[in-house]
């Protein structure tokens, strides 16, 4: 059975439908790679399976379970974390404080009780250590990290705290091809430690290097379904440029020959 199973799922803004009829499987222990131009519908379908916004048509279930998330804390009481392209981090604090942040273990029940400051810094740096990632110092700000570095403890923190659905999204639009490779790395692990991982990217190189299954939206609708198996880089390449569009402006604009 499917963590997540969406069967002919929609949404619409007042007059705008935004999707149309997907029908996408998340399975555990697998990376399912969503791509597709700006404007494509991959936003919106984010919002939906981390509950920002309810569907309007289709079944949404959750580990068989029909559902109609009202609110992202909903969702992720379910198991689905989501990493933003734009990390919810704060720069000036330590990597520990935000690997625990909204969390922090307390000593006792009330708001004001300490916190366990010893505890939050080992187990941090233990689950980093879990997933491979090397932090020269856990009591450094975060923002002295690389923003691949930064996108991997979000994955650590998410694995942590239970998630078992990982929605990435557009997690390496902003990085350079070394930190690209970097969270690319935890992306896998993710997948090994039996996550279901949700890629989104507009990138068919990095999808394919971390992809079991492969879906490309164009216009809120569904252009392409296809496991790993089944489909070359070069033919998903294609299908997310728009092979024949890049045929008709190729000979459009080809030069004549010179008389």
């Amino acid at each position: 059975m499917n963590l997540i199973q969406m069967t002919d799922v929609g949404k619409s803004y007042g007059p705008v439908r935004a999707l149309h009829g997907i029908s996408l499987g998340v399975a555990a222990g697998e990376v399912t790679c969503v791509l597709g131009d700006n404007g494509a519908g991959k936003s919106t379908l984010i919002k939906i399976m981390s509950g920002l916004h309810p569907h309007t048509e289709g079944q949404l279930l959750v580990d068989g379970e029909e559902l109609v998330f009202s609110s992202p804390r909903e969702a992720l009481d379910r198991g689905i974390a989501t990493v933003y392209q734009d990390l919810a981090v704060v720069p000036l604090m330590e990597v520990w404080r935000n690997f625990f942040l909204g969390a922090e273990l307390r000593s006792g029940r009330y708001p004001l009780a300490g916190l366990r400051i010893r505890e939050m810094r080992r187990i941090a740096e233990e689950e980093l250590r879990k997933m491979g990632i090397a932090v020269h110092d856990i009591n450094q700000p975060i923002g002295t990290l690389s923003g691949g570095q930064r996108q991997s403890v979000a994955i650590a923190r998410a694995v942590y705290f239970g998630a078992r659905v990982l929605i990435l999204d557009e997690p390496t639009a902003a990085l350079g091809v070394k930190q690209s490779g970097v969270v690319l790395k935890y992306t896998a692990a993710a997948r090994d430690a039996g996550l279901g991982v949700v890629f989104i990217t507009h990138n068919p190189h990095h999808a394919y290097l971390v992809g079991d299954h492969f879906v490309v939206l164009k216009r809120g609708r569904m252009h392409l379904d296809s496991r790993r198996d089944a489909i070359t880089l070069n033919d998903l390449t294609q299908e997310m440029a728009g092979g024949d569009e890049l045929d008709a402006l190729a000979h459009e604009l080809r030069r004549e020959d010179p008389a």
